[in-house]
Order: C-alpha cells, then sequence, then structure tokens
C-alpha cells in the first residue's frame, strides 16, 4: 500500500488527509501525540487512494465538505529511477480521488502541489506566472500533470473550487518537539538527512553536486516552515469558501539557500560539526530554486513567519528528543 488516506474527524470539522508509505511506521505514535497537544481524541481512518472501491465506501459513510489531498510518492531522484511507479501511483490515486469526490458531490479541494513543475527556472524568483510543464523528472511531472487534471475537472464544472499549492522546501518541525519528519530508511530530502548525522545515526552527508553555477557550487532552495506550510492550507481551506474556482499560489520565503549554507545553519542549530562528503549530482536536480510568495500573501493573507535558524533550531529539538523517530513508540 504505497499511498494512503486518512480522515480526521474533531467536532463538526472532517477533514480528508493524506500521506504517503514513508510515514506508516509511527503513524499511530504520532496520532496520539497530536491528540495530546490538542487536547482531543481524533477519528483515523487508513486506506490506500489505489483502493477505489475503499475510497467509494469511506465517503459513503461521511459527508465531506473538502479534501486536502496530499498523498503520492515524493522523491525526486527514486522517481528517475522508477519513473512507471511514480505514474502509476500518483497519477491513478489523484484521478480515483476526483471521480469519486465529483460522484459524492463534493467539490471543494486543496492540492499539494510542488515548486517542480516549474523546471529549471527561466527567472528568479519564480512567481505562479512562469511557465510549467518542462520537468526535470518524473515526479515533478506527476505533480503538472495532477494540476492540469484538477484545472481540466474546474473549467468542466462550474461549481467545483481548488486551490493548489506549490510548495518549495518543507523542513522544521512543530516547537513542542513532539511531532516531525520520521522518513524510514535513508532519507531523500536534505534537512532530516543533516539532523540525522548532527545525532549519529548517520556518518555522513552526501552533498549531490559542487559544481552548479551558485554561490558556493551547491545547489540553492527555499526552505519553508512546516507549521508557516499547515498555516497556508488553512488559508487556502478558507479561499474556498469564496468560490474562488481553480487557484495557484507559491508557498515559500522568497529566500534561496545553498546546501552547504543549510549545513552550517544545523551546526549552529545543533552545536555539532556535520561531516560531509561531496557526490556526483542526482538526476532530476537543477541548480536554483526560490519563490516569490507575494501572491500568496496578496490574495490569502499568508505570509511565513519563521526564519531559518528557527526552522533549524526546531528540526534539531525533534531530532534530539526523538533520536530514532517514532521507532520506540515515545519522545525520548
Amino acid at each position: 500500500m504505497e499511498t494512503k488516506i486518512h480522515q480526521v474527524q474533531n467536532n463538526d470539522v472532517c477533514r480528508l488527509l493524506a500521506s504517503t508509505h514513508n510515514c506508516e511506521i509511527g503513524m499511530l505514535e504520532n496520532l496520539l501525540r497530536i491528540e495530546k497537544l490538542l487536547d482531543t481524541s481524533i477519528e483515523f481512518h487508513e486506506l490506500d487512494l489505489l483502493d477505489r472501491a475503499g475510497l467509494e465506501k469511506l465517503f459513503k459513510k461521511h459527508a465531506f465538505s473538502a479534501v486536502m489531498h496530499f498523498a503520492g510518492l515524493k522523491a525526486v531522484g527514486e522517481s528517475v529511477e522508477q519513473p512507471l511507479r511514480y505514474y502509476r501511483v500518483n497519477l491513478t490515486a489523484s484521478m480515483n480521488l476526483l471521480e469519486v469526490m465529483q460522484a459524492h458531490k463534493v467539490h471543494n479541494l486543496v492540492f499539494s502541489s510542488s515548486a517542480t513543475v516549474y523546471g529549471d527556472p527561466q527567472h528568479l524568483p519564480i512567481d505562479e506566472q512562469h511557465p510549467v510543464g518542462g520537468c526535470t523528472n518524473p515526479y515533478g511531472k506527476t505533480k503538472y500533470f495532477i494540476e492540469e487534471m484538477i484545472k481540466d475537472h474546474c473549467k468542466a464544472e462550474k461549481n467545483w473550487n481548488a486551490v493548489l499549492l506549490r510548495y518549495f522546501n518543507p523542513i522544521g518541525a512543530h516547537s513542542s518537539g513532539l511531532i516531525g519528519e520520521d522518513p524510514q530508511g535513508i532519507p531523500n530530502n536534505l534537512l532530516p538527512y543533516v539532523a540525522q548525522v548532527a545525532i549519529g545515526r548517520r556518518k555522513y552527508l552526501s552533498v549531490f553536486g559542487n559544481d552548479y553555477d551558485t554561490l558556493d557550487g551547491t545547489g540553492v532552495r527555499d526552505y519553508i516552515h512546516v507549521v508557516d506550510l499547515a498555516k497556508g492550507h488553512i488559508a487556502a481551506l478558507r479561499k474556498l469558501k469564496d468560490d474562488c474556482g481553480c487557484k495557484v499560489y507559491n508557498l515559500g520565503t522568497g529566500r534561496g539557500y545553498s546546501v552547504l549554507q543549510m549545513v552550517k545553519a544545523m551546526e549552529k542549530a545543533s552545536g555539532r560539526e556535520i561531516s560531509y562528503k561531496i557526490a556526483p549530482r542526482r538526476g532530476g536536480d537543477i541548480a536554483s530554486c526560490y519563490a516569490d510568495p507575494h501572491l500568496a500573501e496578496k490574495e490569502l493573507g499568508w505570509k511565513a513567519e519563521f526564519d531559518l535558524e528557527r526552522m533549524c533550531e526546531d528540526l534539531w529539538r525533534w531530532q534530539s528528543m526523538n533520536p530514532t523517530g517514532f521507532t520506540n513508540g515515545t519522545a525520548s
């Protein structure tokens, strides 16, 4: 089961949430911690989005007002190595969800898209008018194709509303240190890997390429705190109430940092030296990518609040309190 959908019920508010199977281990412990933070109980359902019959059953059981669609495989390098798997999982899951939503008259959607739809940037910072579709990897192509599906469906069905959120690079953790990113196996994203090196779970970080046209030769990305990202989704849900049609927004800070700058920032936050080695470039990677987030500020009333120092501090708090993640079922 590779693409999960989770339904969380809190009082009269129903939302559909989803995750990749990398988050499967520790999911129940994560929910227990969220219940503790919110001081409430949470109804939870686990379902593979590729299971069309199971999805139909879930929609028959509950009356949803909106869906937040996060489910999918999400590693750039892995998508280059396993393109068919990415197309099968990400596209089929999304088509199933859209069709079942339509059948059950659920017409409001927030979609977790990605800055990878922009491909190799023609200009920086990237605004929402930047051309899309020239993706450099299959993962990005799946996000682009899903966006196109949603746009076309909204054109055909005038009562549909959708907000497509193009994430830049989410990092950090909740300030309590109770919940954070817990990748299983070798992390595909930079900061969880850096944090695991700092805590001693891994010997060194592999830096993929140091010959890009950037300030220090390593890739530059726009990093956004996960709490800011969550607030962006709340703002998107509010936008749906305006019968907004189909809207697209970048969620980023508007500033780019290189891999080596991120390493130094995590060294400062952790007080530990982080060993790294230069490795060959990965297929599908680009030199620089950072957002122009002004449209989200103007139309959603949203703006990233947390700076790089806070992102790294919160990530380190999570990692140091949970050196083995959720493996042991309790915070260390």
